[in-house]
């Protein structure tokens, strides 16, 4: 039987977000008397994989030490990603210990819905095993090219699909042409270099990443697609990337 549910979501203000890293509770303190809605006990990048252990252990004292609530905060905890092995003690151990006391499991780089329904399924058994009454919301990062492309299938057809589109493109896009910017900027040769044509390689990247998306999304099946989105993107950023040498005009070191 599923566990699928279909129940409304509880309204909590979220105008700003604090992170805290597990690793380090003498910050905590500093989170709660902060003046974010939104505070999460970070166990994902935040976290040295030295310190895993230990930090999930910080985070179920600082649920059951601090008040988070009685101070208006929405208290999170970020997992780690469900590819990990750390993501099953993470939701068992702080969930059954202090769930009563947490708001919301926050999951890193969902790629499928499966990522999701298997974080809900686990909190649900453990909310009825536990007799937690108030439901632990679910909030979801999505950080990768395939999170972002399936975000994208799932809103074909609805007004919501554009946005989805251009903000998609727009993150990838600078997110490329920075990625090679910096390099350029790194890079010590013995003759000079120069980043020409930058607004147009910006441009050019976001097109790029904006027709890739809609093709992931919607001509071939997924994994063929991201296959042939990569070739493309790295075609695209080897054209609109490409260094120029000795245009004195332009950003130049040796």
């Amino acid at each position: 039987m599923s566990h699928t549910r279909f129940e409304p979501a509880r309204a909590r203000l979220q105008r700003s977000e604090l992170a805290v890293p597990g690793s380090q509770p003498g910050m905590f303190c500093k989170a709660l008397e902060s003046e974010a809605d939104y505070i999460f006990l970070d166990l994902e990048d935040a976290v040295a994989p030295a310190d895993k252990v230990q930090a999930r252990l910080n985070v179920i004292a600082a649920l059951h030490e601090h008040d988070w609530r009685g101070r208006g905060k929405t208290i999170a905890v970020r997992i780690n990603g469900i590819d990990t092995h750390y993501m099953y003690r993470d939701v068992v151990d702080v969930v059954e210990q202090a769930g009563d006391r947490l708001d919301v499991v926050l999951i890193p780089k969902v790629g499928v819905p499966a990522d999701v329904y298997l974080v809900d399924a686990l909190l649900t058994q453990i909310e009825e095993a536990k007799g937690i009454d108030q439901r632990i919301g679910i909030d979801v990062l999505i950080e990768t090219a395939l999170g972002m492309a399936n975000r994208v299938k799932a809103s074909s057809g609805l007004p919501a699909a554009k946005f989805w589109l251009a903000g998609g493109a727009f993150a990838m896009g600078i997110g490329i042409w920075s990625m090679h910017f910096v390099g350029m900027l790194a890079t010590r040769l013995a003759i000079p270099i120069a980043f020409a044509g930058a607004v147009i390689q910006v441009v050019g990247e976001i097109w790029h990443a904006y027709s890739h998306l809609q093709l992931s999304a919607h001509v071939f099946p997924l994994t063929y697609a991201l296959s042939f989105v990569g070739m493309l993107i790295v075609l695209g950023a080897l054209v609109f990337g490409r260094p120029a040498r000795g245009d004195e005009r332009l950003l130049t070191h040796s």
